[in-house]
Order: C-alpha cells, then sequence, then structure tokens
C-alpha cells in the first residue's frame, strides 16, 4: 500500500477524513469524536467502531489513523474477496443471495437487489471494489457472519421448555471457550427464571389434571386451592428438580446436536433451515429420552399433597416400587412427539421474523436491537407452545395418572379420545393461560441475569 500515485491519493482521501472527525482541531481523534463521526457517518454501530479504531492512550494523531484505516482496507479486501465468488472483480446479485443462504438466511432477488442498491453507487448492479471500500471503511461490519450471530435463536430466552432448536456457536466461539460461558449463563438464568414463574408453572400443572367441566377450575380458584391445602410455600413445590434438570439436559442436547449437525453436514460448509430443524429436533429427543425420569419426577412432586413424600428421592422410591421401573416413562410418546411442532413452529416463526426484519430494516447494520430480539423469540416460542400444547397436557395427565385415585389409566389414544368426548377441545388447552401469562416475566428474567451472568464470566456482548 505504500510508494505509488494510489498510496499519494489514499493518504490525501484519509488526511480529509481525519480533518472532518476531529472537531476540535487539536490534530488528534479522540473516541467522542470518533463516535460522533462515525454516527454522522452512518458507519453502523458506533460504539463498536470506535472500540476498535482507538489506540490504546484513548486518541489517535494523522499517523495511528492511517495506519488504523490501511489495516481496515486489507481486512475488507479479504472479505470482498470472499463474497466475489467468481472472482472477476465485482459482487452481483446471485453472490450476495449465495453468501446470505450460506448462513441460513433465504433473501429473494428483490431484496439483494436492494442491498446492492444500497452500495452500488455508479448504477452497474454490481459493487466493484471501490464501491465496497468506502461503504464498509468506518463500518463495524466484520464478516458476513455478524447477520448470523445477530440473529442466533439464543436459548436464553427459558420459558420453561426444553424443546427449541439448540443454540448455535460459531468457530471462534468454540476455540475461545466462550462457549461453555454462554451454556453457563444460560443454565443460571434458566434456574432464577423458572423459581420467579414457578407458580405459575405448578398451577399450569394443576389445571392441565384437574380442570374439568364440572369444576370450572379457574386460575384464582387453583391459587387459593393450593394456598389453602398447602400454604404459600406449596406455589413452589416440583420447582426444586425442574431447576436441577436444566443443565443435565441442556449439555446432553447440546453434544447430540453437535453430534447430528456434523453427520448431517458431511463436506458443506453450514447447515440450511430444515437441516438445522432435524438436527435440533433428534438431539433434542437424545436428552428428553435421558432425562425423562426426571420429568415424571417434576409432575409427581408438583401435584403431591402435603406430607406425601419426604423428597425427591422418596417419591423416585415410591413409584419404583409401587409402579414398576415402566412408570418413568409414562407420557414419553407424548412429550417426544410434541418436540416436533414445538421446535418446528418455533424455529419457521422466528426465521419468518428475521427475514421480514432483515428486508425493511438493516439498511446499515444486522444488529436489530434486544427489544426486536426478544419480541422475535417470544412470539416464536408462544406459538410453538401453542401447536404442542394438546401433547403437553396428554403427556401431564399420562405421568400424572396413576397417583390420582379413580383415575383411568388410558393410553394416549384413549386419554385424547376421552378428553374430547368429555370435555371438547378446549379440554386439550386446560392450564394455557397460566402458561401464557409466564412468558413475558421468563423471559424479562432470564435475559436480564443471562448478561448479568455472562458479564461475570467475562463474556463480552457485541
Amino acid at each position: 500500500m505504500r510508494g505509488g500515485p494510489g498510496d499519494a491519493e489514499r493518504r490525501q482521501r484519509w488526511g480529509r477524513l481525519f480533518e472532518e472527525l476531529d472537531s476540535n482541531k487539536d490534530g488528534r481523534v479522540d473516541i467522542h469524536e470518533l463516535r460522533q463521526g462515525l454516527a454522522r457517518l452512518g458507519a453502523g454501530d458506533p460504539d463498536r467502531g470506535a472500540q476498535q479504531g482507538i489506540s490504546p492512550d484513548g486518541s489517535l494523531d494523522l499517523e495511528e489513523f492511517i495506519l488504523y484505516l490501511q489495516e481496515r482496507e486489507q481486512r475488507l479486501l479479504l472479505l470482498f474477496h470472499s463474497l466475489d465468488r467468481n472472482q472477476d472483480g465485482h459482487i452481483d446479485v446471485s453472490e450476495i443471495q449465495q453468501s446470505f443462504r450460506a448462513l441460513g438466511i433465504s433473501i429473494t432477488l428483490e431484496q439483494a437487489e436492494k442491498i446492492l442498491h444500497s452500495i452500488d453507487r455508479d448504477g452497474t448492479m454490481t459493487i466493484d471494489w471501490q464501491e465496497w471500500r468506502d461503504h464498509f471503511l468506518l463500518h463495524s461490519l466484520e464478516n458476513v457472519e455478524d447477520v448470523l450471530y445477530f440473529w442466533k435463536h439464543s436459548t436464553v430466552l427459558d420459558i420453561g421448555e426444553c424443546l427449541t432448536v439448540p443454540d448455535e456457536f460459531s468457530e471462534q466461539e468454540k476455540l475461545t471457550g466462550t462457549w461453555w460461558k454462554q451454556l453457563v449463563a444460560g443454565a443460571v438464568a434458566g434456574a432464577v427464571s423458572r423459581t420467579g414463574t414457578a407458580p405459575l408453572d405448578r398451577l399450569k400443572v394443576f389445571m392441565q389434571v384437574h380442570a374439568s367441566k364440572t369444576n370450572r377450575l379457574n386460575i384464582l380458584g387453583g391459587l387459593r386451592s393450593m394456598i389453602q391445602e398447602g400454604g404459600i410455600r406449596s406455589l413452589w413445590r416440583g420447582n426444586g428438580i425442574n431447576v436441577l434438570k436444566i443443565a443435565p439436559e441442556s449439555a446432553i442436547k447440546f453434544m447430540a446436536y453437535e453430534q447430528i449437525k456434523r453427520a448431517i453436514r458431511g463436506q458443506q460448509e453450514t447447515l440450511h433451515v430444515q437441516e438445522r430443524f432435524v438436527a435440533g429436533s433428534l438431539a433434542g429427543a437424545t436428552a428428553q429420552t435421558i432425562i425423562y425420569p426426571m420429568e415424571v419426577l417434576k409432575t409427581r412432586l408438583t401435584l403431591r399433597r402435603t406430607g406425601q413424600y419426604k423428597g425427591l428421592l422418596d417419591c423416585a422410591w415410591r413409584i419404583l416400587e409401587r409402579e414398576g421401573p415402566r412408570a418413568f416413562y409414562r407420557g414419553y410418546l407424548p412429550n417426544v412427539l410434541g418436540i416436533i411442532p414445538y421446535a418446528g413452529i418455533d424455529l419457521a416463526v422466528y426465521e419468518t421474523l428475521k427475514n421480514r426484519w432483515l428486508q425493511q430494516y438493516s439498511h446499515d447494520s444486522a444488529d436489530p436491537g434486544i427489544l426486536v430480539l426478544l419480541a422475535c423469540g417470544t412470539i416464536s416460542s408462544t406459538c410453538g407452545q401453542l401447536a404442542s400444547y394438546p401433547l403437553a397436557l396428554v403427556r401431564t395427565r399420562m405421568q400424572a395418572q396413576a397417583s390420582i385415585e379413580g383415575a383411568p389409566q388410558l393410553s394416549m389414544l384413549g386419554l385424547l379420545r376421552h378428553i374430547l368426548s368429555q370435555e371438547g377441545v378446549r379440554g386439550l388447552y386446560r392450564g394455557i393461560a397460566p402458561n401464557f401469562m409466564k412468558v413475558i416475566p421468563a423471559v424479562s428474567i432470564s435475559y436480564v441475569v443471562y448478561e448479568n451472568m455472562k458479564q461475570a464470566l467475562g463474556v463480552t456482548s457485541r
């Protein structure tokens, strides 16, 4: 980059940019001037760009600024060549589509043209190196995977169900070891979130099992009944094992997901959305198969009467003694079948919302902001729950029916027929109101705790 006429022209251009950023004309650009300048120039994320550009002493002189821009150009040139798949010196619409497709993001020809227009200044419908450089020189974009990073559907949004497709971690996150810190932060966030919303979760299970057309059990009636039977503390029955099962389930699902992804991927660089759904569903089924006895124990402990069991081990021993080992897998079939509608609709709705946002608002940055992410995650998870709820209700009834006096011991299909004949379709959605009531507080609590835990573990957010 030194010695030629192009270098002199480049230094002049950078000198003019330096003068524009140096608002107080002291011959140095500090972090405040750089942040203001980047925001004024529309260069993506000004905070991140400023942090990348600034030197340890808190400001840049002209030579340091030029050195930073030279290094920046080299990185942008590598990124340009990686997108220019046919190496003709231009990025066209089809190459933009291919790059997004490789990240599992499907964009239409019209959307690709929109992205191209935002960078193409000479109207050729292609992006050359100069246009690319001028557009991204002070932009916070490091690689195209930034889009995927920002829209990673994180399991931090813990709403008490573990049927979602697991987290995606980049190669850099795996190499640096931040993946396990994020898993730990997610587990702690899930524990706090579940504890905070445990009364609503117990009420949901209580209504799934005991509510019917005849007793017309509602939210206030259910809470009153539980408090009268066991006091305020009884609202947290079953929460201990609900928290306890987070760690083994997350670890098994993550390991299974990585192995299944590797088997499906073969020589491909990335998985498409449909392949991620298959891998995630199989990983979820694997984890559920291994930890399912804990699910049965959670239901029994949640529904227990005062003094019925001394604790977790006593409950497990009594089930084994009276009902045999098969009791620990009651309701397993509807539980595994529920993974498919839950994970499929959750992922499909999230991808739809993500692509809609990228089409309309991603002109300057791939980062949608936390409110958009939380809204998309909450909506997609709620839709997944709505689709799989009848199977979840059947699972809970099958887990509990042996402990209820006079309750018929029915199979999955027998129980479905019984509910439909006695209560109609509404009977399959008993307890869904408290289930939806806990979604927003659960998401809010888990996000706040997750961010604080990441900070405590030294994992910085982009």
